[in-house]
């Protein structure tokens, strides 16, 4: 099957949090005889921060960021046999989901993938004259990034006709441990842009433990975060390359993950940052949010911290062999249930289930 994927950017993770989780399931999905097109707008200066030249196993479709070239582009959609629009491309959203809903073929599975339902569905919620409501009697599936059953429920009640949880996952190829890189040394490492809804539990989670152990190194990476006053014990080194993730995660003791608000108040959400350190045979600490148990076991394969309290006193206890036996027992537990080649037999099935149906549906 051909598949139609209109996304933020494959080719470069610069304030694009999704890249990871894209490269891992559509190469998944490649390697099962799928045929991938995937197209991207020129904007927030993506391409001249690519992390990958345009893989083998996909062909990356680079298109300038004006209303004429996204008009092209959604005038492929007809040539696929799936068509999905993921959500936060951010540049014409909301043209480019009605469009190749529109373009498609009827044949053709019509699918919205979101990679950040609690903010979708906020909209939703706020906005009666939201396209997505327009568009989603016409949509097929809703595959969202996370969110377990309460982002099922609020998107069946919206009117999805099917909406299944895709996770984050590893793909251990791109993340793997490596030898410690003294770029990265610090006793706890944090990895996420500056965003809104995620800096005052940054401020909390992070900065806060920081203030109460001076004698202990911190690193954050990230954009956004040069312009934030930062204790003394805190480096920033400001955006970090995917190329360079297992060594930022495989060189400090411990590595944190701070959901964002809507993402821990939803749960069932485990950023990618947890799969790649985990992958990695990173210490994990993460901040406490549901559903993390189907993912990670409290206590032997990660840290969890409720407070900014909680965080220092985990890195103040944190021995170097503790954070080995619990980054050996994250790891193991990753590569046994929680890869993208589970996720991408995940979504085959769903797709041949789907393609089955619209067949079936034709005949009659």
């Amino acid at each position: 099957m051909k598949i139609a994927f209109y996304g933020s950017s494959l080719l470069s993770s610069y304030w694009n949090g999704a890249a990871t989780y894209y490269r891992g399931l559509l190469s998944d999905l490649a390697r099962r005889g799928y045929s991938i097109t995937f197209y991207e707008p020129d904007a927030f200066d993506r391409q001249k921060h690519r992390d990958i030249e345009p893989p083998d196993w996909a062909e990356v479709k680079v298109y300038p960021a004006t209303e004429e070239a996204m008009r092209g582009v959604v005038a492929e959609a007809a040539k696929a046999d799936v068509v999905v629009k993921a959500s936060g491309v951010g540049v014409f959203d909301n043209e480019l989901l009605e469009g190749v809903t529109a373009a498609s073929r009827p044949d053709a599975i019509r699918i919205f993938w979101d990679v950040d339902a609690p903010a979708t569905l906020a909209e939703l919620r706020e906005s009666p004259d939201h396209p997505l409501h327009r568009t989603m009697p016409a949509l097929d599936l809703v595959l969202t990034y996370g969110g377990g059953p309460p982002v099922i429920a609020a998107y069946e009640g919206f009117g999805a006709r099917r909406c299944v949880p895709i996770y984050n996952a590893c793909d251990p190829t791109t993340h793997h441990p490596v030898p410690a890189d003294d770029r990265f040394g610090a006793d706890l490492s944090f990895l996420g842009n500056r965003l809104p809804d995620r800096e005052a539990r940054v401020e909390q989670f992070f900065l806060e433990p920081a203030r109460r152990l001076p004698n202990r190194k911190f690193l954050i990476g990230g954009n956004g975060w040069e312009t934030r006053g930062m204790p003394s014990n805190v480096r920033h080194i400001g955006h970090v390359y995917t190329r360079d993730h297992n060594a930022f995660n495989t060189s400090p003791l411990a590595v944190l993950n701070i959901a964002r608000d809507s993402m821990a108040s939803t749960g069932y959400s485990p950023a990618t940052r947890v799969f790649e350190a985990a992958g990695a045979g990173a210490c994990l600490v993460t901040d406490a949010w549901i559903g993390l148990e189907l993912f990670l076991k409290e206590g032997e394969e990660v840290l969890v911290a409720r407070d900014g309290k909680d965080v220092a006193d985990h890195v103040e206890a944190l021995t170097l062999e503790r954070a080995r036996t619990i980054g050996d027992a994250a790891r193991a537990r990753i590569m046994a249930e929680h890869t993208y080649t589970r996720r991408g037999a995940e979504v085959d099935v769903i797709l041949r289930e789907e393609a089955a149906q619209k067949r079936e549906r034709s005949v009659a």
